[in-house]
């Protein structure tokens, strides 16, 4: 084929000293990046794009390329070990993640999140180089009544799914949502909730409260547990560092499902991969919820394999929408943008004609970057969940001092530290009344979305509420969120099958030991 030809001369050109010299170095800035609490991979590709002037276009593209898939990993190694994603991408995974750490299986939670970025990345990077026209022209679909039924369909998925009680979801989703509408109304210029205040004017930054939400909230709720009974110390790590075979086998369709979820997602410009994340954190949920001893909530190592996957193939597929289409579909793909206009290319459908040789070299450092992140990390898991043998108040002190840092260097405000320590104080109130968090996340990823999504689409129709509904598509979103709906409801007005006694626990060991021990 083609596609293959291409693909060889692109390797050709990679395989060099020198160019694999610069996957691994950008495979360990992203990850040491994306560690960092309130950055990520785009902060890296930014913090890197002035610094790369006097690298050839080859070997810049090639360097972001390892920060590209890099950052990932190092966002859910921070949510995974201390309750801090780097960036909203991995808030998904740090929901297991964290609780398998806390239970004595941090590493084996690092080294299922390593093998589910390079399964969802290597998946979704051949599809970009076999199937890159025919996912631009899927993209092109979608319109503004597409993008409002897509983050409705998210809304209610996360809010019913997420959350033991669907009121406490909505409540969640409220709050999420009145934060989304800070800041200065896309359609007509009119500030909103600002309360006068001009830092408030652009909006209260993702960074801000995702750091104040998961991080501020976590220190907090730690804090008010210390001395009293119940308080939950961190176990040791335990076990080998590498997964086992019951492992494996508990994860590897997490991970093809949370890839087969993440590819699609990449070339939709929803933002990124917080959808298929949270999508796919739910579907196994649910999927956990019919097996006799659900283990989610005690550390299941599928709600950490599916999540990663399908960030890292959503990541992938965006490569592919970027450079077929032009189409940035998330922040780290609009720091490319900028990365390969810097160096006079347009990235879109001449891309491949003018400068063929670069992309399909890009391509296939992609493809290295995916094997040097298994290589250089899959390792290293057991060395970075030594972190949690620091004590307690050593960890959650640093990690304040990171957060505090992340959320400052981001705007150099003030005000933004402010904020975070008023989310941080009702993100502790939230996991002191068990309200969700996650739907308040997803909220105010979504929320822009789904306002400027529907304006525009009433824009155009003439305030005709069928155009939202006026598409296959959005049909099809909507079907699928009526049999979730129904699928839920019945779920809970089933009746819960009763544990097994302990003498019977061989029989089901396949659905619960590989998530790890019970006490979290």
């Amino acid at each position: 084929m083609e596609q293959l030809t291409h693909l060889v001369g692109g390797f050709g050109a990679v395989l060099t000293p020198m160019n694999l010299v610069w996957i691994v170095v950008g495979a360990f800035l992203g990850t040491a990046v994306g560690v960092m609490p309130g950055l990520g991979s785009a902060m890296a590709v930014a913090l890197l794009l002035p610094m790369t002037f006097t690298l050839d276009p080859l070997a810049a593209l090639i360097l972001f390329s390892g920060v590209y898939f890099g950052g990932l990993f190092g966002d859910s190694t921070a949510g995974i070990l201390m309750n801090t994603p780097g960036n909203s991408t991995a808030i998904a995974t740090t929901f297991e993640g964290h609780t398998m750490a806390r239970t004595g299986r941090a590493p084996q939670a690092l080294a299922t999140s390593a093998i589910g970025a390079f399964v969802g990345g290597l998946l979704a990077t051949v599809l970009v180089v076999f199937f890159a026209p025919a996912m631009a022209d899927l993209a092109t679909e979608f319109g503004p009544g597409e993008y409002f039924a897509l983050a409705l369909f998210a809304f209610v998925a996360i809010s019913s799914i997420v959350s033991d009680s669907p009121l406490k979801g909505v409540a969640a989703l409220t709050i999420g949502l009145g934060l989304a509408l800070v800041g200065t109304d896309q359609s007509t210029g009119t500030a909103r909730f600002t309360f006068g205040v001009p830092a408030l004017f652009d909006g209260v930054s993702i960074v801000v409260i995702t750091v104040a939400v998961l991080a501020v909230g976590e220190v907090l709720h730690t804090a008010g547990r210390v001395g009293h009974r119940g308080a939950h110390e961190i176990v040791p790590s335990a076990g080998r560092p590498w997964l086992s075979g019951r492992d494996l086998r508990a994860a590897l369709p997490a991970w093809l499902r949370g890839a087969g979820i993440g590819i699609p997602f990449g070339i939709i410009p929803a933002g990124g991969a917080e959808v298929p994340t949270f999508l796919a954190y739910s579907a196994e949920r649910q999927l956990d919820r019919r097996r006799r001893r659900p283990m989610f909530g005690k550390g299941a190592i599928q709600g950490v394999a599916a999540p990663e996957a399908a960030g890292n193939a959503t990541a992938g597929s965006a490569m592919g929408a970027l450079l077929s289409l032009g189409l940035p579909t998330s922040a780290t793909a609009a720091v490319l943008l900028a990365a390969f206009q810097q160096y006079g290319m347009q990235p879109g459908p001449l891309l491949f004609e003018r400068n063929g040789e670069i992309v399909w070299a890009l391509l296939a450092g992609l493809l290295l970057a995916t094997v040097a992140l298994l290589i250089i990390n899959l390792p290293f898991a057991p060395l970075w969940a030594k972190l949690l043998l620091l004590p307690q108040s050593y960890l959650y002190a640093g990690i304040t001092v990171f957060a505090c840092l992340g959320v400052y260097a981001t705007g150099a405000s003030r005000t933004d530290l402010a904020i975070m320590c008023v989310l941080g104080a009702l993100a502790f109130a939230m996991r002191r009344t068990g309200v969700p968090l996650a739907p308040v996340l997803i909220a105010v990823i979504l929320g822009p979305l789904a306002e400027y999504s529907l304006r525009d689409a009433m824009a155009n129709s003439g305030n005709d509420p069928l155009t939202l509904v006026g598409s296959p598509i959005t049909l099809s979103l909507y079907a699928l969120l009526l049999l979730g709906i129904a699928w839920a409801v019945r779920q809970r007005l089933r009746p819960t099958v009763p544990d097994r006694p302990a003498g019977d626990a061989e029989g089901v060991a396949g659905e619960t030991d590989a998530s790890g021990p019970r006490g979290a």
